[in-house]
């Protein structure tokens, strides 16, 4: 398959049973019918399940300080999970 914007090759990936293309060149993401309304669905999901409490109390770094114990996945979401490979 060609990308619709820069003719470059096209890469499918499933994620979580939603098939999402991506163009090898330019990056591009091209959903089918109903795929952006599912990956919001998940979302919506992942969201409650990770962020219904708030995270625990630590004693880390005062505020600037470097936090090296930081996990940066929860910063981004599910959709940068997504599309993180």
């Amino acid at each position: 398959m060609r990308c619709p914007k820069c003719s470059g090759n096209m890469r499918t990936y499933d994620r979580n049973g939603v098939h999402i293309e991506q163009c090898e060149n330019c990056r591009g993401i091209f959903l089918d019918y109903g795929e952006l309304e599912t990956l919001a669905r998940v979302e919506s999901q992942w969201s409650q399940q990770h962020y219904s409490s708030p995270p625990p109390p630590h004693g880390g770094p005062a505020w600037g300080a470097p936090h090296h114990g930081h996990r940066g996945h929860r910063d981004r979401g599910f959709m940068g999970m997504l599309f993180s490979s």
